[in-house]
């Protein structure tokens, strides 16, 4: 049955359709794992000759499936982007209409070794602008969900009520130094692209370049997003993937104080201007298929660093400078 509100914006009511779905939609991967699972028990030999994305096309298709059906019951009007739909040759513009943005498996890779950190990622944007995100991931049970101008919260079994984004107050950020920062070796292997990914980590690595604390891969753009939102993950920075792989978890970010931007051109022009628009996000970025985020960082008093005191947008801009100087870009 179509909402009541079907031609008209109710943010809330919105929101909690989108946070339903993706449980249910959380349900069906999980089902979709144990089925994966007893195939690899009962057709060994069969399993052996697919590959990767063979094993979780299924799964993806089927709860991409769900997701558009529930949609189009309850929000007819409504437009609907998706990384299967997309596939199929359906058109995946922007525009003013309310659009949902939809990875069904978003750590596809994950999902078929039964790595948990996989999820459902579902976006709502209306007028251009990003407005709602869900990020459900059924095997850690972990619930992220942000509407803009409102915030954004994490919910576990042991979370009553919603804890909102970030987890903790945020600790200043001087530098790529006491940065956790996540990237990904993606699925581009050709060699001139694994590369420059290789000399950019040994840049932000070796104690003659950045010397970070740390590198993770997740393995999923939309869980990197909430963790960045979180405050786990200092900065995330991914080539390749897709505007359905981290609208959600951008929603997330940016409710939660974070920074979202595109590529590093783009991004360095607007720094070095000191432009008003460093952060938003337009159709063009969130289409780009570059996509670097950083978490909110606390204001630095006068003299921790040795220098004055800056607050933690300041930071943030640096932060940006510094990894993006370090990086050699690529064309996905």
């Amino acid at each position: 049955m179509a909402s009541s509100s079907s031609n008209s914006f109710n943010a809330e009511e919105l929101l909690a359709f989108a946070i339903s779905l993706s449980k249910e939609a959380g349900h069906l991967i999980r089902t979709g794992r144990a089925n994966l699972a007893a195939s690899i028990s009962t057709d060994f030999s069969s399993i052996l000759k697919k590959n990767s994305a063979d094993l979780v096309t299924e799964s993806d298709k089927a709860t991409e499936e769900l997701v558009k059906k529930r949609i189009g019951e309850t929000y007819p009007h409504h437009k609907f982007i998706g990384e299967e739909s997309w596939a199929a040759g359906e058109e995946n513009d922007l525009g003013e209409e309310p659009t949902w943005i939809c990875d069904p498996i978003d750590g596809t890779t994950n999902f078929v070794n039964a790595f948990p950190f996989c999820c459902i990622s579902l976006a709502l944007a209306y007028k251009q602008k990003l407005v709602i995100g869900v990020v459900y991931a059924p095997f850690l049970d972990r619930l992220y969900y942000g509407l803009a101008g409102s915030g954004s919260f994490l919910v576990t079994p042991a979370d009553t009520p919603p804890r909102q984004l970030p987890l903790q107050r945020p600790l200043p950020l001087p530098s790529l130094k006491q940065a956790l920062i996540a990237l990904e070796w993606g699925s581009d292997r050709r060699q001139e692209i694994v590369g420059k990914k290789a000399r950019t980590m040994e840049r932000l690595c070796s104690e003659e370049g950045n010397m970070v604390q740390g590198i993770r891969s997740i393995g999923s753009a939309a869980l990197s997003c909430c963790l960045v939102a979180e405050g786990a993950v200092s900065l995330y920075h991914e080539i390749g993937c897709w505007a359905w792989d981290v609208a959600a978890g951008w929603v997330m970010v940016n409710e939660a104080g974070g920074l979202t931007v595109g590529s590093k051109g783009h991004t360095l022009s607007l720094l070095s201007s000191n432009s008003p628009d460093l952060g938003i996000v337009t159709p063009e970025i969130l289409q780009g298929r570059k996509y670097c985020c950083v978490r909110a960082i606390g204001d630095l008093p006068a003299g921790e660093d040795g220098n004055g005191a800056r607050s933690g947008k300041e930071q943030q801009g640096a932060l940006l400078k510094e990894f993006f100087e370090a990086m050699d870009e690529w064309e996905a």
